[in-house]
Formats: structure tokens, sequence, C-alpha cells
């Protein structure tokens, strides 16, 4: 018998989450880019349209299967879409970019309302000259619980994506009800 996680990374254009899925992917992602035909084209030149997906195999018997969802609200349907039979996601949250904090915290506002499953906050970017510190970035996304897991994600480096996979994972086993699909 099989084992499978579904797991989403969920944030606002230019947290890293395509990125994130292709760092840790075992097989070649599927990718949804288009050349964006709004604001999103001064930060860069492909945006998810519908989904990254990418998986990773755990031992003989476990999947984790990886869907990275568009960052843009008009594309906001696909959350949802996604976020259908997920077991957990990670929600990225790029420190240099104030206003993304703020989509970052309406996003996890929308995930939350629509499941009620094991998440933890990657804090990406923190490299950057403009970065906001994780005490900053925690007072906008508001009087969260200290429960909460938060991790600091480099999308680039395979060891820091497997880390915020690991944290996630053991949150999801604390979980009782967690089954596989």
């Amino acid at each position: 018998m099989q084992n499978l996680l579904k797991i989403v990374v969920a944030g606002p254009v230019g947290a890293g989450k395509t990125t994130f899925v292709k760092t840790i992917s075992e097989i070649e992602v599927v990718a949804t880019e288009r050349r964006p035909t709004d604001e999103t084209a001064d930060m860069k030149a492909g945006t998810t349209v519908a989904m990254d997906y990418g998986r990773i195999t755990l031992g003989d018997d476990m999947w984790v299967q990886i869907y990275g969802t568009p960052g843009q609200k008009r594309f906001d349907f696909m959350w949802e879409v996604l976020m259908e039979g997920a077991h957990g996601y990670v929600l990225l949250v790029p420190a240099h970019l104030p206003s993304s904090i703020r989509e970052a915290k309406e996003i996890h506002g929308f995930l939350q309302q629509n499941s009620d499953i094991p998440f933890v906050i990657g804090i990406t970017h923190e490299d950057h000259e403009e970065a906001w510190s994780l005490e900053d970035i925690q007072s906008v996304l508001g009087d969260w619980d200290s429960a909460y897991t938060y991790i600091s994600v480099n999308a680039n480096h395979k060891q820091e994506v497997a880390q915020a996979l690991l944290a996630l994972v053991q949150n999801l086993a604390q979980e009782p009800q967690l089954d596989a699909a």
C-alpha cells in the first residue's frame, strides 16, 4: 500500500513558490507559467496562472505531491481547487516585499477559512537588503498563535526547502486524523 501526501505551497507573487517546487521535485515540474500582463510584469518575466506540480518519494511507500498555487488574486479560484484534499500547506512570505506580506495574510485567511489543515510559514528573501525582520513580518500578519511554525526558507536551496517540508510533516504527524489518500 502506498501513502500519499498532498502539500500545497501558497503565497503572494514573488514569494518563491515555483522555485520551491522546482528545487525539491524529483520529477520534471509541471508548470503553468505565462508572461504577466499586469503589474507583475515589473517584478518578473513569468507568473504561475494555474499551478506548479512536483513530487518527491519518501521511502518505498510514501509519496509527497507538491502543488504551487498562483499568487495573483485574479487566480484565487485555483487556491480552492488546489486545497481540495490537501493534508497541509506551506505559506511563503517574501520578507523583501512589504505589500506582499499583507497579501500573504489575506491568502492565509482564505486558506484557513476553506480548510482546517496544518501549515508552516516560510519566510523567503531574508537575504535581500530591504528585507523586514521576522518580528516586523509577524506584526503585519497579526496576532497569530505563537505555536505556529515559522521557518526561514531560501527556495533555491534544497536543504532549506526540505526543512520546511519536514517541519510541515512533523505538524501533520501530530494530527490524529491524518489518513493516507
